[in-house]
């Protein structure tokens, strides 16, 4: 009898796990900010406990629901007031700027200098020279502003005025056909098994993925691979 009280609050926990993150939003799901994370892990550790509560298992409910209220509360009010938007998240702090560095910033924000270039040689950056302007956000994530002759070479540097590309869309996943997604580029099955034929083959059930490219409309086929790869250029 208790393992299966034991399963039924393990679903319900999982269940209200999903109801409360949906109500705070994605933001739990992308990068957090100190108190979002303080939220996320006290909800996961009620949830757990909640999952083997046998006794008064409304109690660790309750305390999950007012965690995930208060998450969503502070969220509001951090979106209308920029104030205790600062209090709550913290403010962006410049670590480096046209050559120097702010050592009090590094103190405040709690990170060393041996942290800093890390965080610079993973975006590319082994030479401070080529750094401009180097930012710590809120969420402790560093910024880089790269200098002007560092920066990647962009096509107006070059008097050039691409076309803009759009989103491909995916008309078939795993065989199978997205009917919607393919009248959404303005075509239909009969365009699609047409260019199916023309590049080799017989059915949508032949192919993995296949992308249309709405700008020009050419349509992109990853066959199904039945045979395995030999070899691996990751070992």
């Amino acid at each position: 009898m208790d393992l299966l009280k034991i399963a039924l609050t393990s679903i319900a926990s999982v269940v209200a796990l999903f109801l409360l993150t949906k109500l705070m939003g994605n933001k739990q799901l992308s990068q957090l900010s100190m108190f979002d994370y303080i939220i996320g892990i006290s909800i996961g550790s009620i949830a757990a406990e909640f999952a083997t509560e046998l006794e008064n298992p409304e109690r660790t409910l309750l305390a999950m629901v007012i965690y995930a209220v208060s998450a969503y509360l502070v969220s509001l009010m951090t979106n209308k007031s920029t104030r205790l938007r600062k209090l709550i998240n913290g403010k962006p702090m410049i670590l480096f700027d046209k050559g120097k560095l702010y050592r009090e910033n590094f103190k405040k924000a709690r990170i060393d200098l041996t942290d800093f270039l890390t965080h610079c040689r993973s975006q590319g950056y082994f030479d401070l020279s080529q750094v401009q302007t180097a930012v710590f956000e809120f969420n402790g994530s560093i910024s880089i502003l790269p200098a002007e002759k560092y920066r990647p070479l962009e096509p107006s540097d070059m008097n050039l005025d691409p076309v803009q590309q759009e989103v491909l869309v995916n008309v078939i996943l795993d065989g199978h056909v997205n009917e919607e997604n393919l009248k959404h580029t303005g075509n239909n099955l009969v365009w699609l098994n047409n260019q199916l034929r023309v590049q080799g083959y017989h059915s949508p059930e032949e192919i993995f993925l296949a992308t249309v490219n709405t700008v020009d409309n050419t349509i992109k086929l990853y066959p199904i691979r039945v045979a395995t790869n030999t070899c691996d250029p990751f070992e």
